[in-house]
């Protein structure tokens, strides 16, 4: 058993017993028979991955990294808001007739801004202070554009990074960590999905500025679990995981923009099986 697959199932345990439920609220989502989709919810949950121990990866079930990396990468390296710049099809329901899901997600990434040093987005401002800067305090992003969420065809979930640079006593190289903050989150479809993307995103982030990965701090205003997802989950946890598998980044690439979602592979990955037809609420993203 990974230390994901430890962390997830301590997680869901807690929701379980100590969360609250919605049931009886007033409620946004809807399933698809227009039963109104209630959950069981914690406020405030916290992880910590260490990446320089292991990839945090479930193998209680079946993680698609490469799609994970696509979707990350369509956000902060295409910084794109059309469903046409990527393969999946996770957010085609939120796009409008031409594919653009509004001036969400990588739209905000890709607004450059005027900063002392000249015009950059906010990517682009990142790896120029993890480069130039890197013990400074002010290395983040946010997607959750206030001005901008009437023009959005949903609200950004995960919407803040926040980088923060340290050397270990006897390190040549700096260890990049960071904390991802998430607003809300659907534990069963898309809490390792996430995790998984920000840590492959610190991986070549520090591989870009020669930096050695540390910790991925994953905060979660709302984690919660939706009332048909509960037998679901209880199965999940109840699985005996697999040994974690190594993780691998093409040693290559030292520019952020060519990465591509086969520049990264997992050695020795062994998984539970898929859990097949997850019920779905209708605009469950958020």
């Amino acid at each position: 058993m990974t230390k994901a697959d430890k962390i997830f199932i301590d997680m869901c345990q807690d929701i379980l017993t100590n969360g609250t439920s919605t049931e009886g609220e007033k409620v946004r989502p809807h399933w698809e028979d227009g039963t109104s989709a209630y959950t069981i919810k914690k406020f405030g949950v916290v992880n910590r991955y260490d990446l320089s121990e292991e990839f945090p990866i479930m193998t209680l079930r079946r993680t698609a990294l490469k799609s994970a990396t696509d979707e990350m990468l369509w956000i902060w390296q295409k910084k794109s808001n059309n469903i046409h710049d990527l393969h999946s099809h996770v957010w085609d329901e939120w796009a409008d007739e031409n594919g653009s899901i509004g001036k969400a997600y990588g739209y905000q990434m890709g607004v450059r801004h005027q900063y002392k040093e000249g015009m950059m987005d906010q990517v682009d401002r990142v790896i120029y202070d993890l480069k130039n800067n890197p013990f400074s305090r002010r290395i983040m992003t946010n997607i959750y554009v206030h001005q901008d969420l009437h023009e959005m065809n949903l609200y950004p979930c995960a919407y803040s990074m926040t980088f923060n640079v340290t050397q270990k006593p006897g390190d040549d190289k700096l260890t990049l960590n960071a904390i991802l903050n998430q607003r809300s989150q659907d534990v069963l479809a898309a809490n390792n999905w996430n995790v998984v993307q920000y840590a492959v995103l610190m991986h070549m982030l520090a591989q870009v500025c020669d930096m050695k990965v540390g910790e991925l701090v994953h905060v979660i205003a709302d984690a919660h679990i939706y009332d048909r997802h509960v037998p679901l989950i209880k199965e999940l946890i109840s699985r005996d995981g697999f040994a974690a598998p190594k993780f691998h980044l093409n040693p290559d690439i030292h520019d952020f923009y060519q990465f591509t979602r086969n520049d990264v592979s997992l050695e020795g990955y062994e998984t539970g099986p898929q859990i097949a037809d997850i019920p779905i609420d209708r605009k469950s993203v958020v």
